[in-house]
């Protein structure tokens, strides 16, 4: 057993110590030679044949030693070591072919690369909770008396709920801040199982009536308005007019739902107030399964509660409020449609490589051509087929690793670029990052791409008859299968291009579409500023409206102000304050609650600001702040509610509200949701009231947080700071915010859109480009191959246009294949992406047909240019070729 390890470890180190083996191999193969030798000296035979016969009995010399390198030391290790060094000294010799190959592969690599950081960090990589793969996302919401009821009848999950994107004002720490919490039940941070930097989480209860004043805040704000003083724990701190205890800091990895948390605040659960704890907040729900429980029984389970959840509302739920309710992975209820976009991006960037490789293919064969005597004396020399292949695969993978290298510094900076690119609120993009993970697949990535784009070649270039190859005199003796193998790669490669041209297309048609939608007001020369008093600033509602009434005087005095104007969820914002409304002549459906209107609450000057037309009757004027209830109502509910009528004169109702208020006037639909919308699905209308003191929300409060509207005659950023002192020397303790240029939001609006259709046309343009070139280099190739031929042609008679057609119809045939093949590829894709799409069909035929041509004249010019250059072959100079 010992001498049996000792020999392993003794061949092990012989590995690395190459020179020293041959030397000890050679000597010992004469040793042997030389016996052979005199064996047959001593038998009579002269000196010559007894050599020649002791050569053919050893079998000869080098094809001995292969045989015997392969059966010493680790197999086939130190034959690696030596092929690398000889391709390393091959390509040296080969400065242009060895630039072109690895750049072409690195812009592949570190494309794939780039993307592939995005999806490990976004998709792969586990959330950062412990025992993350039982955390689960409850695909419906539910208001606070859903969610305890959940907690009380669910048996294979705790559960939690939480709400993003409330705001609080901190005041008395410096300037007055608008913060944004996130609002959680107590049990948020337990199933998550995180533990705060400092102080504690909440504890269970902490979300009832009467014991939820507390917060806990980030480990930025922390930072930033606390100077990182780990005294404030148990410090009570003033958030929109309520004492709150700090109990918590929570670490700096921690951003849980959005990096946008600033504070987390406990829910307040109070059964008493019905409005609140049923129609308030509808939220999403996420739990862990218990010990024991499984996937399956949570969704079980969850079904079966939304069939009796409804009949605990105090009112009746419409049947499709959560039917198709379900208990998926956390990770993947966090994500939405991201994951469709990144995959499909890495799909693209897939193609990209592919098309990369099958461009050194291609080099790789037109090399492989010139290589045929070398390659024909090796195999005569006893060099056997396998070894020749593993030779030049070792180039091409050799070629791929110094690509791949090259390809993670293009990486780096692609990750960089991407982040910029996409929406800054894409779940998790903050995670992106080069790490093991990734290196592992860039590794591997470049492995394969060597193996793939130097397979071919290698087997050609196997297949040759040595025999043949050395009694030719002449370059390529396999040129047919060559041509063959070069038609299939390029039909490949232009068909790549041709999904990626056409899928690329129909975004940027969807884009622009999107972008040059009519939204219903107009953008240009509007800046908007968020105005943030206290809840309790507003509990006085007459202190609220003179508020408000001197902002809008202050602001509509400052010069090169044309008018400014109020309301409280400006359009393609995110925010909808929703109400239910009764409608004049309307019964909702047996089973249906009441209508659920979007309740815009506005000064009278909005719709002259934003520039919104009145369609019929009037809007609003001072008289109606104070007169008889009325309300100004969208276009597309007038139609819907009053079908074939005049919706002037008619009345609605909020719920609960004593009066009806009398529709004046009804406007032009406004994008306010999102650009294909003006309302999300589950929105039935939407109405215009007066901000006055008869303008509440549902829990009887007037809207406190109300966005100033100001139309400027030129350039609206240079009022951004004018506007900001006007609001602040009304009231310096309320916070102003979110002053942006009403086209900053509109194209914020478009931002995943945006990102999508540009990184596709990048990929596409890379994968066009490349396919091109793949063409090019191939027909180029194929004419020089062919000089002889076309010499002789011409010589007899061959026209010169009878030349460039022989050649266009090469390179035409096998393009023509590629243009057919891409096209049934980017059918199947779109009607994947038809989702992402917006006014342009998924099958679109204009850009079916328009790719195909433009890609068919591209491919026609680069056929057009080698041919021209046959068509100038000199007869004389031809004859002479090799």
């Amino acid at each position: 057993m010992i001498d049996l390890l000792r020999q392993s470890v003794h061949r092990f180190l012989t590995l690395f110590q190459t020179p020293q083996v041959d030397r000890e191999l050679d000597d010992e193969i004469a040793s042997h030679l030389q016996l052979a030798v005199e064996e047959h000296l001593a038998r009579g035979m002269s000196v010559s044949e007894a050599r020649r016969q002791a050569l053919l009995q050893l079998g000869g010399e080098t094809q001995t030693k292969e045989r015997q390198r392969d059966t010493r030391g680790v197999p086939g290790i130190a034959a690696v070591l030596q092929d690398l060094r000889f391709a390393i000294r091959i390509l040296g010799k080969k400065p242009g072919f060895t630039a072109i190959a690895v750049l072409t592969l690195a812009l592949g690599i570190g494309a794939n690369t780039a993307i592939f950081s995005l999806v490990n960090g976004i998709l792969l990589e586990s959330l950062p909770y412990p025992h993350a793969q039982q955390l689960m996302s409850i695909t419906g919401t539910y208001p606070k008396g859903g969610l305890v009821a959940m907690r009380e009848q669910i048996r294979s999950m705790e559960v939690a709920a939480y709400y993003e994107g409330h705001e609080y004002n901190l005041i008395g720490q410096g300037e007055p801040v608008r913060l944004t919490a996130t609002l959680v039940s107590a049990e948020l941070f337990s199933i998550l199982n995180v533990r705060p930097e400092l102080g504690r989480v909440f504890y269970r209860g902490e979300d009832t009536a009467g014991q939820d004043s507390y917060v806990i805040l980030s480990h930025a704000l922390w930072e930033q308005r606390f100077g990182g003083d780990s005294n404030v724990i148990g410090r009570s701190i003033q958030l929109e007019g309520v004492n709150r205890q700090v109990v918590g800091v929570m670490p700096a990895t921690f951003r849980f739902p959005s990096p946008k948390t600033q504070v987390w605040i406990p829910l307040h659960n109070d059964p008493r107030n019905s409005v609140l704890y049923w129609a308030d907040d509808f939220m999403p729900v996420l739990g862990r399964l218990r010990p024991g429980a499984t996937v399956a029984q949570a969704r079980t389970e969850i079904r079966l509660f939304q069939s009796r959840v409804s009949g605990l509302f105090p009112w009746p739920m419409p049947a499709s409020w959560n039917a198709d309710v379900s208990v998926v992975p956390l990770q993947t209820g966090l994500l939405g449609d991201v994951r469709l976009r990144l995959l499909l991006l890495l799909g693209a960037v897939i193609l990209v490589v592919l098309i990369a490789c099958a461009n050194v293919a291609n080099l790789g064969l037109a090399r492989a051509a010139t290589r045929e005597k070398e390659l024909a004396v090796r195999a005569a020399v006893g060099a056997a087929k396998r070894r020749i292949v593993r030779q030049l695969l070792t180039e091409s993978v050799l070629l791929a690793a110094v690509g791949a290298l090259l390809g993670l510094v293009l990486a780096s900076k692609g990750i960089v670029l991407l982040k910029a690119v996409l929406p800054a609120d894409t779940p998790r993009i903050a995670d992106a990052h080069m790490d093991w993970r990734v290196l592992v697949f860039t590794g591997a990535l470049a492995v394969l791409t060597g193996l793939v784009s130097g397979l071919v070649p290698a087997l050609q270039s196997s297949e040759a008859a040595p025999n043949e190859a050395l009694r030719s005199g002449v370059r390529n003796a396999s040129l047919p299968v060559s041509r063959r193998f070069r038609s299939v790669l390029v039909s490949g490669e232009v068909a790549s291009a041709v999904l990626l041209v056409i899928a690329a297309t129909l975004l940027i048609r969807s884009f622009w579409a999107l972008s040059h939608v009519n939204p219903g007001f107009q953008p240009e020369h509007l800046l908007t500023a968020r105005v943030s008093p206290n809840q309790s600033f507003c509990g006085d509602p007459q202190r609220c409206l003179a508020f408000y009434r001197t902002v809008l005087n202050q602001v509509a005095a400052l010069p090169g102000v044309a008018g400014a104007a109020l309301v409280n969820t400006l359009p393609l914002n995110g925010r909808v304050a929703k109400r239910s409304f009764e409608v004049e002549g309307f019964t909702p459906p047996s089973g249906q609650a009441a209508p659920l209107f979007w309740m815009h609450t506005i000064s009278p000057d909005y719709f002259r600001v934003m520039r919104v037309r009145v369609l019929a009757g009037r809007s609003f004027d001072d008289a109606d702040l104070t007169g008889a209830p009325v309300t100004v109502v969208a276009a597309e509910t007038a139609e819907r509610f009053w079908p074939n009528q005049d919706a002037v004169g008619k009345h609605i109702r909020l719920l609960n509200e004593p009066n009806w208020r009398t529709v004046v006037g009804v406007v032009a639909g406004v994008r306010a949701y999102d650009l294909q919308s003006n309302a999300p699905n589950w929105i039935d209308g939407s109405a215009y009231i007066p901000y006055n003191s008869r303008a509440t929300l549902e829990d009887g409060r007037m809207p406190d947080a109300m966005t100033v509207v100001v139309r400027s005659f030129s350039d609206p950023t240079h009022l951004a700071s004018a506007v900001r002192s006007a609001i602040a020397g009304v009231d310096p303790e309320v916070p102003v915010g979110e002053l942006k240029t009403m086209s900053d939001i509109v194209s914020d609006s478009v931002a995943s859109p945006r990102s999508t259709a540009l990184l596709f046309s990048v990929f596409a343009g890379l994968a066009f480009t490349l396919g091109i070139i793949g063409i090019y280099g191939v027909l180029s190739f194929l004419v020089s191959s062919r000089t002889r031929e076309l010499g002789v042609r011409m010589a007899l008679g061959a026209q010169q246009n009878q030349v460039l057609w022989s050649v266009m119809k090469e390179g035409g045939k096998f393009s023509l294949l590629g243009i057919l093949l891409g096209i049934f590829g980017a059918v199947v894709l779109m009607r994947i992406l038809s989702s992402q799409l917006y006014g342009v069909s998924a099958t679109d035929p204009a850009t079916f047909a328009a790719v195909a041509i433009l890609v068919a004249g591209v491919v026609l010019f680069a056929c057009y240019v080698p041919a021209r250059r046959a068509m100038h072959v000199d007869p004389i100079i031809a004859l002479r070729y090799e």
